[in-house]
Order: structure tokens, then C-alpha cells, then sequence
């Protein structure tokens, strides 16, 4: 098992988990996060630090197509482990649907 990020925290990019994960396994893109599945240790500290719920489980349904866009990302990445500012629209973008399609970049972020 492995923890991975979803499309909801496209355009929020909130940093909280990326300081409770013991093994340094966060990357960071211009306007999201990911976990690589191969580093991740399943311990699940990050998940209820989320205030997107962006984090979940690869044991839930329909997320295997997020495993494999978190292990493509992770290995273009910076890692993150530092907690940053969320992005000036993350409350306003939360929940919101479509955010792979309407936002996603692939660009990198500035890592640590």
C-alpha cells in the first residue's frame, strides 16, 4: 500500500503534510504535490493533515491511475519538506472538480 495525492489539491498546493512525513517522500510541482509510491512507508501521518483530503489511500477504488501520475511526477520533481504557504487561491479551488483538466501544470516547483 501507498498514500497518494489526487486532483483536488491542484491549485491549492497546501504544504502541512510534507512536514509530518518522517521519510521525505513529498515532491513538489508548480501547483500541486506528490507522493512517491516507492519511497512512501504507508504510515498515513500525511493524510489528516490535508486540509484538501487530497491524500488518500491506494487501497481505495479507482485510484490506480493516481499511483502512476504520482510516481511520473515524483521522479520529475524537487522533493519538498518544508511546509510553504498554500497558493493564494487553494480555499476558493477547494472541492472544486475538474482541477486536473482546468489547472494542472506540469512545471516543477522549487523543491527545498
Amino acid at each position: 500500500m501507498t498514500y497518494v495525492v489526487t486532483d483536488n489539491c491542484i491549485a491549492c498546493k497546501y504544504t502541512d503534510c510534507v512536514e509530518v512525513c518522517p521519510v521525505d517522500c513529498f515532491y513538489e510541482g508548480e501547483n500541486m504535490l506528490v507522493i512517491h509510491p516507492d519511497e512512501c512507508i504507508d504510515c498515513g501521518v500525511c493524510e489528516p493533515e490535508c486540509p484538501a483530503d487530497a491524500i488518500r489511500p491506494d487501497t481505495e477504488p479507482d485510484l490506480e491511475k493516481w499511483v502512476e501520475f504520482n510516481r511520473q511526477y515524483s521522479e520529475k520533481w524537487p522533493v519538498i519538506t518544508q511546509r510553504k504557504d498554500p497558493l493564494p487561491e487553494a480555499e476558493e479551488r477547494d472541492g472544486e472538480t475538474g482541477k486536473l483538466e482546468k489547472y494542472f501544470s506540469e512545471s516543477p516547483g522549487e523543491g527545498d
